[in-house]
């Protein structure tokens, strides 16, 4: 993995401000997305840029940050599980990069960096000095873990509120959150909702799109597969995403050859998914595609996208999809209530309810009309109340 670095030649450019991101890890995912929507936005406006990523991830998300020549620095012990020492290095590892770069502003994202990158900004680093803004994209105290690692990561949080000057919520239900647990930082909690660019996503056509996606089942699986209906979805699979559910969802649809289900993405849980699958007898039904490069371009290709997590921030595979005029289900969480008017963007469910999926589903393949006026809905709803200008002119007046 390349260190695509020369930030010490940069210093003499003298740039309107110097700003260092630093995230968990490079595996692309809604962190991932916001740090590139930001770089890309702060390189025209003629920043000076450096992201110090950790080891864990794949290559799509460095690739992206080469192709638009934004520096980057791997940061060799920064993981995103716990490892005493290795952490202890990374706070080490962060100081270094703050010294060398001499940033304007630090910006954390995701957990493990917003506190290891503060306290390494506690540290006294001679002729420094810096604002410190953490970005969270969903609490990691409201993940599917044991009680005690949850109570954990809210105690961390709230030791490392005050070591920062501002934080960002996307959503609304984790601003309140930091209000009720007394979550403070120097500054203030902030709410700003996450904006795509409509007209830069470049959706394959449907029909081209649908093509391209059962030759790849075909080649994953060696089977062919046709339907009437796909129903669909774009996940990093983790526990917070709850592809159980849409397993479950799908064994409601056991014995209807008119519709398959398709969840495109890879992760740590996917050989637990894989079992569940076959314990099911759901492999003619559900097919994990593993992860496709720029997979947003498949999105036309699904009938219906449903969203069946059990923690989001502000999901951007959810915005994209309806973006791309898909009729949504998702479930209430992060700012899915914000996002979605019930019954007139979008449905809205319960978490961990496969039957209310279901049922919403098997009402929208009813009804034509609904499916083609909750895409229309969608599509008006993600253009005019999140663009991304509007998201990174409110990042920027913080910096």
């Amino acid at each position: 993995m390349d260190n695509k670095i020369n930030y010490l030649d940069s210093q003499t450019i003298s740039p309107k401000k110097r700003v260092l991101f630093i995230i968990t890890q490079s595996e692309m995912g809604g962190a991932q997305r916001f740090v590139l929507e930001m770089a890309l936005y702060l390189k025209k406006q003629g920043y000076g840029l450096l992201i110090g990523v950790g080891i864990d991830g794949g290559e799509e998300f460095l690739k992206k940050l080469d192709d638009a020549e934004i520096e980057y620095k791997i940061i060799g012990n920064l993981r995103r599980d716990i490892h005493i020492i290795g952490d202890i290095k990374s706070i080490f590892e962060i100081r270094k990069i703050i010294k060398e770069f001499k940033p304007n502003t630090l910006f954390l994202n995701s957990s493990k960096a917003g506190f290891l990158g503060s306290l390494a900004s506690k540290f006294k680093i001679q002729n420094s000095k810096f604002k410190v803004i953490y970005r969270i994209g969903g609490w990691a105290f409201n993940d599917p873990w044991p009680a005690w690692k949850r109570k954990a990561w809210l105690i961390l949080e709230k030791i490392s509120a005050p070591w920062k000057d501002i934080i960002i919520a996307n959503n609304k239900q984790n601003l309140d959150q930091a209000k009720i647990h007394d979550i403070k930082p120097r500054g203030d909690v902030v709410l700003i909702h996450n904006g795509i660019d409509i007209y830069k996503l470049e959706y394959l056509p449907k029909e081209e799109a649908k093509l391209k996606l059962f030759e790849r089942i075909a080649k994953n699986s060696g089977k062919i597969f046709q339907a009437d209906t796909i129903i669909g979805t774009i996940a990093n699979l983790y526990p917070t995403k709850d592809l159980p559910t849409l397993v479950r969802t799908a064994e409601h649809f056991k014995n209807n050859d008119s519709v398959v289900f398709v969840v495109i993405g890879n992760g740590t849980e996917r050989q637990n998914i894989e079992k569940l699958i076959e314990e099911k007898g759901l492999k003619h039904k559900i097919i994990l595609l593993g992860q496709i490069p720029e997979a947003k371009r498949y999105l036309p290709a699904f009938d219906i996208f449903v969203l069946p997590s059990l923690k989001e921030g502000f999901p951007w595979a959810l915005i994209e999809a309806m973006a791309a005029k898909l009729p949504v289900i998702a479930t209430k969480v992060g700012a899915v209530e914000e996002i979605i008017e019930n019954g007139k963007n979008g449905f809205i469910v319960e978490p961990g309810k496969p039957e209310q999926i279901a049922e919403k589903i098997k009402t929208i393949i009813a009804d034509d009309h609904l499916k083609q006026e909750l895409g229309i809905q969608a599509h008006q709803t993600i253009l005019f109340k999140f663009p991304l200008e509007k998201m990174v002119k409110e990042i920027e007046s913080l910096l």
